[in-house]
């Protein structure tokens, strides 16, 4: 789960991370009041999306007056920005960053993330921030710095400390980037984050460091014991259809395929993408729809998956454990009655009361092409789809 921008310096404020002084605005109003209230002559204004590169997309602006604050927020809230990181669709701007402008000396790039290889946690740092980590690896590899975190010990005193000397900082300097650096583990660390990044971290005209920027990810599946993390939640941030997935207790993603899947278990879930590929077609989601789902479960997956305008065949593919093939046929024969399928619909069980469930299905009268296997019924979805989309 992603944050806003203004929510992940709040937490790392909490936990020692110096940042400038700011407010959130959802009107113009709120924007230029902000503006007087923080005292300054310059402001910034930022949209808050889940996205970078927010200030080539022109999200970003420095004004000097309350007037030009409330005028580029006005052109802002309401509308959709689209940057390198959302794609076309873009996303929309609800609310407004506004801050005290800092004078800056130095930009420096900080990041903790897992790094899967060691199954530890990693700082990324290098000493040339304000850039996208993937153009700083890209143009300037050598930049980046690369420190794992032993999970026995913490991140130590002389492992914050030699990242500050490698990064060219002296005097104070290093004890504040000491304790950000610290701050940001703990952070990381206590409230199960994926990812803490810090571009640009500025040392400021006076020697001082500051964060200003932040972005913060959290694993979705310890949001249960961090009720203060799952509060910051913003569904108008996310893919709608994930939204309704999640919303409904089912692991989605959606693609950019027009084959929609419900299908049991992770592995079986990627297993089927790939034949869909193979098979000439181009899957529409990953949709998990888990163990033990009952016909109710089943038919909120094919609500999940009809929210998608661009699916044109639905597969479900079962291979039932503690699944039952007769709850998924139950499950299905249910959408059709409530939902109001108009779109073909294969059906490939296996496992458990597999005999009941295909009898169930071919006993119901409705137009639901049956499989026996995965090949089969990869190829099945892909012949069922409208000649229009079978011809591109």
């Amino acid at each position: 789960m992603d944050i806003h921008e203004h929510q992940a310096k709040a937490i790392l404020a909490r936990f020692g991370v110096p940042v400038p002084r700011g407010g959130v605005a959802f009107t113009p109003e709120q924007a230029a009041h902000l503006f007087r209230t923080l005292g300054g002559e310059v402001c910034v204004v930022k949209a808050q999306v889940h996205s970078g590169g927010r200030g080539e997309a022109g999200g970003v602006k420095l004004c000097r007056s309350d007037a030009e604050v409330r005028e580029f927020a006005s052109g802002l809230l309401g509308t959709t920005l689209v940057t390198k990181q959302t794609g076309a669709a873009g996303k929309r701007i609800d609310r407004l960053w506004i801050e005290e402008a800092s004078n800056i000396a130095r930009e420096l790039y900080l990041g903790f993330v897992l790094d899967r290889k060691s199954e530890r946690i990693m700082i990324v740092a290098s000493g040339h921030g304000g850039m996208e980590i993937e153009d700083l690896a890209e143009e300037d590899p050598e930049s980046l710095i690369r420190m794992v975190i032993d999970p026995a010990v913490g991140l130590a005193d002389y492992q914050a400390r030699e990242l500050a000397f490698r990064l060219g900082l002296s005097g104070q300097q290093v004890g504040q980037m000491v304790t950000a650096l610290r701050a940001c583990y703990r952070a990381y660390r206590d409230l199960d984050a994926m990812m803490v990044e810090i571009n640009p971290l500025v040392v400021c005209d006076d020697g001082s460091i500051v964060a200003l920027d932040a972005k913060m990810s959290f694993d979705t599946n310890a949001l249960f014991r961090r009720e203060e993390v799952a509060s910051l939640r913003d569904p108008g941030q996310e893919d709608p259809r994930e939204s309704f997935a999640h919303d409904h207790g089912l692991a989605y993603v959606g693609l950019d395929g027009d084959i929609g899947c419900i299908i049991n278990g992770a592995g079986l879930a990627m297993a089927s993408m790939d034949m869909i590929q193979l098979a000439g077609g181009a899957p529409a989601n990953f949709l998990d729809i888990g163990g033990g789902a009952s016909p109710e479960r089943v038919c909120q997956a094919f609500r999940t998956v009809l929210s998608d305008p661009n699916v044109s065949v639905i597969l479900v593919n079962i291979f039932a454990g503690i699944n039952r093939c007769d709850w998924i046929a139950n499950g299905v024969i249910q959408a059709y009655k409530e939902v109001g399928i108009e779109i073909p619909v294969v059906v490939r069980l296996s496992g458990t009361n597999v005999e009941a469930g295909r009898r169930i299905i071919r006993d119901s009268g409705l137009p639901i092409i049956g499989a026996d296997t995965l090949s089969e019924a990869a190829h099945a979805a892909v012949a069922a789809r409208p000649h229009t989309i079978a011809a591109e």
